[in-house]
């Protein structure tokens, strides 16, 4: 079992698409259409590759989470790297800052951005193959 996507509401699909293609520049549009929820119309978009993707739909509404706050809903999620440097790199040179920085220790480095609509995202990469040192919960 493994997790195939994320159905996330935003604002502006251009806008969100700007930061995601900038974390994921192999990741494309892999379909796309209309619809209406609950009788608001909105655009939808599926991101990603064959196995994993995003679905971004437009026509949100209200502010998303606090994150500095314990209200209720999605604190972060997060993707594994092979080369945060470069990560981070595309997402600067995208225009979007560094929201905080991670742990960093010996056998892993992560950071946290917001992406627009105000969804944190971890990058994370791992140092180690071995398991005992990766999930090091101390």
């Amino acid at each position: 079992m493994y997790l195939e996507h994320l159905n996330l509401v935003v604002n502006d699909l251009e806008e969100t698409l700007t930061f995601y293609r900038a974390a994921f520049p192999y990741w494309e549009v892999r379909g796309e259409g209309t619809q209406s929820w609950y009788g608001t119309p909105r655009r939808w978009i599926h991101f990603g590759d064959d196995q994993q993707y995003l679905t971004f739909n437009d026509n949100g509404s209200g502010e998303n989470r606090a994150l500095h706050t314990n209200d209720l809903g999605l604190a972060h999620f997060a993707y594994v790297t092979q080369n945060l440097d470069a990560v981070i790199r595309r997402l600067l040179s995208a225009g979007f800052d560094i929201a905080k920085d991670g742990s960093q220790d010996e056998y892993r480095k992560n950071v946290y951005f917001l992406d627009p609509n105000g969804f944190e995202i971890e990058f994370v990469q791992y140092l180690s193959d071995i398991p005992q040192e990766r999930n090091q919960y101390a």
